[in-house]
């Protein structure tokens, strides 16, 4: 959890600005299916810290078995959920509680919450809000479980496994994969930091100008996955584009290098360092 504490943080705030609720935490699911809440903002005491919370009881639990959002209009009064965790939430001197799934591939990797000191049943907008943020962080947690998985994968490799035929071509669509992931990230920081890896993964280092002409970024995700075999049509599925816009930043990458054809155009570019 550590190493998503920051991208946690921003989801809590968003979700406190957005919904205007004075407290907000939340944590991942771990072991045995249980979330540990590590991050929170507005609480008052430590009741809540490190608490685990299970499969199936309270609200969080709930949450977590139906993959549903819930909520409460009082939390000590409610007969919809168990009552394990009432002395820590009682301690906060919370009431109305919100609850919502952050779902990754398909399954609940954390869970978000949001609530008030007094009693309160949460309007849809409230509700909307909390569904939202939780999709946010989802797409972050899984952009980041992505590229953590590629990472392992290129250092753990061996050197003379890296350098077949086979693992180049991992590592080559590895890069169009990270680039494309890179213009999803919200974090400019992790931003840059993917496009550096991108950068190494093409030739250890900065790429080369070709006689002082660089590629731009949508340039070169175009021949990254141009060079991993794709066609325009699946090219511009990947990035999101039309298959025409796809044509002009190729027309554009061939004028810059100078060639004449797709295969040309990423054997000048790959020779440049501009892809691996």
């Amino acid at each position: 959890m550590v190493e998503d504490s920051d991208v946690f943080q921003q989801a809590l705030a968003s979700l406190q600005r957005a919904a205007g609720l004075p407290v907000v935490f939340g944590g991942m699911v771990g072991e045995r299916r249980r979330i540990t809440l590590t991050e929170m903002r507005g609480t008052r005491t430590t009741a809540l810290n490190n608490l685990a919370v299970s499969s199936g009881t309270g609200l969080g639990g709930k949450v977590l078995a139906l993959a549903k959002p819930s909520a409460v209009a009082d939390y000590a009064d409610s007969t919809d959920i168990s009552h394990e965790y009432d002395r820590p939430v009682l301690a906060e001197s919370l009431r109305a509680v919100l609850a919502v799934p952050v779902v990754v591939d398909g399954v609940v990797r954390a869970v978000l919450y949001g609530a008030t000191r007094q009693r309160l049943a949460f309007g849809d907008k409230v509700l909307t809000t909390g569904m939202c943020v939780g999709r946010e962080l989802g797409a972050e947690l899984r952009i980041r479980a992505e590229v953590a998985r590629r990472l392992a994968v290129a250092q753990t490799s061996p050197t003379a496994e890296r350098q077949s035929t086979s693992a180049l071509e991992e590592v080559r669509e590895a890069n169009a994969e990270l680039r494309t992931i890179a213009h999803d990230v919200a974090d400019p920081e992790l931003r840059q930091r993917l496009l550096e890896v991108c950068a190494r993964l093409s030739g250890g280092g900065t790429p080369r100008p070709a006689a002082g002409v660089w590629l731009s970024p949508r340039e070169l995700d175009v021949l990254s996955w141009v060079g991993v075999g794709c066609g325009n049509a699946e090219t511009a599925r990947r990035l999101g584009l039309l298959p025409e816009t796809v044509k002009s930043y190729l027309r554009s990458a061939m004028h810059k290098l100078g060639t004449h054809n797709r295969y040309e155009t990423v054997v000048t570019a790959r020779r440049l360092g501009l892809l691996p």
